[in-house]
């Protein structure tokens, strides 16, 4: 095959043709690129600056480790299994599966 003929520029011709089709089809689907400068960032946010602790809500956040602690006994002494964790601005949450969180905090609050 001599290179005048021109059958040398189909498989790059091919290639740029896929990648234009994918891109569109990606760009259809809402997965446009997102970049420090602007966008909409929250949409492919795997981490976001607010706390995210899965499936556990919080039912109270209080400044002491020790009234953290002690809700967390009561919770368990009413059959509501809780945890703590520590935020980022040193304030403890009380953590609870969200179908307990309204029980919980109606515990806490009494």
């Amino acid at each position: 095959m001599a290179t005048s003929d021109g059958w040398y520029l189909i498989g790059p011709l091919i290639a740029v043709g896929l990648v234009g089709f994918l891109g569109a089809v990606f760009w259809r689907m809402g997965l446009q690129p997102t970049g420090p400068g602007g966008g909409d960032t929250d949409r492919l946010t795997i981490f976001k600056e607010n706390e995210d602790y899965g499936l556990l809500w919080p039912a109270a956040v209080t400044d002491d480790a020790e009234v953290a602690d002690e809700i967390r006994r009561l919770l368990g002494d009413a059959g509501i299994r809780a945890t703590t964790a520590v935020r980022r601005d040193g304030r403890v949450s009380v953590l609870v599966f969200c179908e307990e969180v309204e029980e919980a905090r109606r515990l806490v609050s009494s």
